[in-house]
């Protein structure tokens, strides 16, 4: 999207209600992450703060949104008492930062470009279904756990299904009523008649239930006392007071570390398993990107690099792009990267003037828009898609699912990874395609036939992807795949992305014997 466009009216107006919505939802899950890694609270604000704003201005990516992730919080923990205490894991976090941006200009970020579409697919199915289990709990008035703990097993001892079913003996009733109404509200505001509503529509529904979360609290303490929500189960920003507990907010890395090793371990873990999340995330935010604009994977690298030395400097956890947040930039909305921004903005002022005000938010009604953000990614109708791909798909989508259910992000996605790649070595792998290109003097335009073989697995993604974006200016292309036995589908939907976008840089562009999207098998 060029900076005219971001800038325009209606994108400005779309972007700054999704941002409201977006931080709405960072500020919890900010603080529970800081809290889960037995961090600072003001650490994860201060990461939330970097990542909207730093990484926003900096990142490439229209939708992704960074901040402190869940899926670091094992290593944050293990790594403050390592490395002797926070400032040393500061140190480690601004390490990896440096290793971060050195593997933008290495070009590492083309990994993100072999992670095929079902597992993809499945980690988001699998995201939405953690939503869903963890925040039920928070629905209800069970905030034992922290807010954004996205792990199964559990510090306690306990998982998330055991831990979901003992909620129900711990119901909390003025958090359980504010839960359904806000819950009730989100799905109203998905019918027919409010998006027929010209001024409705244009109101993200989390907006709606946040204030009126507020206002039946209120009303609550001035007539049913008993029913009044508070301690726990509110938001709960650290209040600045003054200079005194204003030094106690920045922390700064011990330098005096650099020689210890472990530093040097942790900063590589980190970088890693950050750079990792981040490329996950963005390939699934720029698959639920109406629009099917791509991220610039090495580019966003740099980015989040930039963005974790910033935090690591002043006292912030590590920084990834996260998939919770990206989804609720997407629900509500969100046309650009400046909807990230605000949300960094939004988060900065809270915390420097509003902090008494936004801890009057209940975290029931918080819980009740990552509901309906977890159903959305993981409606039904994304099982019964799948499974119509057929088993090369499905099985791959479900075991992702499964796996991550019950493991961690990381882990899940590896062991789904293992079970695409099992299917695709059953089918013999071939060169993708042969590629002739000849020059049409009368018009200095290139004509280019592009002949797909026989065979075209996910594993020739990124060097259709590549290829395809590489394209010369005004050039005739035709793409045939009448030789082709089998096309995956993570080739066709890089092929019919393509197609929507070739017009920008004014390729013609020829589809010969290509099946549909919906379909893999190529029948002669």
């Amino acid at each position: 999207m060029s900076i005219k466009n971001m800038f325009s009216k209606e994108n400005l107006k779309s972007d700054m209600l999704s941002s409201v919505v977006v931080f709405l939802v960072a500020l919890p899950l900010c603080l529970g992450i800081a809290l889960a890694s037995g961090a600072p609270l003001f650490s994860g604000l201060i990461a939330g703060i970097v990542g909207g704003i730093v990484v926003g201005m900096l990142s490439k990516s229209s939708l992704s949104v960074s901040g402190p992730a869940a899926g670091l919080v094992v290593i944050v923990l293990s790594a403050i008492d390592d490395l002797g205490g926070f400032q040393g894991f500061l140190l480690a976090v601004v390490m990896a930062g440096i290793i971060q941006v050195a593997l933008g200009y290495l070009k590492a970020g083309i990994i993100g470009l072999y992670f095929p579409s079902p597992v993809i697919k499945g980690m988001l199915a699998a995201i939405g279904l953690i939503l869903i289990l963890k925040q039920v709990p928070h629905l209800i008035g069970f905030d034992a756990d922290a807010f954004g703990e996205m792990e199964f097993m559990q510090q306690d001892g306990s998982n998330t299904l055991s831990f979901l079913v003992s909620s129900f003996d711990h119901i909390y009733l003025g958090s359980l009523i504010v839960g359904l109404i806000s819950l009730f509200i989100l799905i109203a505001w998905g019918s027919n008649f409010i998006k027929q509503n010209k001024f409705l529509k244009g109101v993200p529904g989390g907006i709606i239930v946040v204030t009126i979360g507020v206002l039946i609290n209120y009303l609550f303490g001035v007539f049913y006392p008993d029913l009044s929500i508070s301690g726990d189960h509110m938001v709960n920003i650290p209040v600045i007071s003054g200079l005194d507990s204003l030094g106690a907010v920045f922390q700064f890395p011990d330098f005096s570390l650099l020689t210890n090793i472990n530093v040097y371990i942790t900063a590589f873990t980190l970088a890693i398993v950050a750079s990792l999340e981040t490329l996950l995330c963005v390939e699934a935010m720029d698959k639920l990107d109406p629009h099917k604009r791509r991220t610039p994977q090495n580019a966003e690298l740099k980015a989040q690099g930039v963005g974790n030395i910033v935090s690591g400097l002043i006292g912030g956890l590590p920084i990834t792009a996260v998939i919770v947040r990206g989804s609720a930039n997407i629900e509500a909305g969100a046309k650009s990267k400046m909807s990230a921004i605000f949300h960094g903005i939004l988060l900065l002022i809270a915390v420097a003037i509003f902090p008494t005000i936004m801890n009057m938010i209940p975290l029931a009604s918080l819980a009740a828009i990552l509901i309906v953000v977890g159903f959305k990614l993981t409606k039904p109708a994304l099982y019964k898609q799948q499974f119509k791909l057929g088993r090369e798909q499905f099985v791959p989508f479900i075991t992702t699912v499964v796996a991550i259910l019950f493991t961690d992000l990381l882990i899940g996605i590896l062991i789904g990874m293992a079970v695409g790649i099992f299917y695709i070595l059953k089918a013999n792998y071939k060169v993708p395609y042969h590629y002739e290109e000849e020059k049409q003097v009368s018009t200095n335009n290139s004509k280019i036939r592009l002949e797909l073989s026989e065979h075209v697995s996910f594993l020739n993604k990124a060097s259709l992807q590549l290829t395809l974006e590489h394209l010369p200016h005004n050039s005739n292309v035709i793409l045939d795949g009448s030789r082709s036995t089998k096309i995956d589908y993570d080739a066709l939907e890089v092929i019919y992305n393509f197609k929507e976008s070739a017009h920008e840089k004014n390729i013609t562009l020829e589809l010969i014997n290509i099946p549909t999207g919906s379909t893999v098998t190529v029948k002669h």
